[in-house]
């Protein structure tokens, strides 16, 4: 299966929820991976197995499929957005 990701989309965890992302960079050196910047935490590299789709410029992530550190950021993102 060939997926189509183009560097810059935007990164979900769930089709309909806030993005946490966006892609930085598609298969760096040939390698089957992607960098995601998550937002407020910096670049992660993600499997491209953890690709769960792609479609109108986003990308969903299955986060059964990612480690605890990029999930923890992720639940982060929009920290700087939200009043406390």
């Amino acid at each position: 299966m060939s997926i189509e990701i183009s560097e810059d989309a935007a990164v979900f965890l769930k089709d309909g929820g806030d993005p946490v992302g966006a892609v930085r960079h598609v298969k760096p050196g040939g390698r089957a991976e992607v960098i995601i910047y998550v937002e407020n935490a910096g670049e992660f590299s993600v499997p491209l197995s953890a690709v769960h789709e792609v479609h109108f410029g986003k990308v969903m992530l299955d986060p059964k499929l990612l480690d605890s550190a990029m999930l923890r950021a992720m639940g982060h993102a929009h920290d700087a957005e939200t009043p406390e």
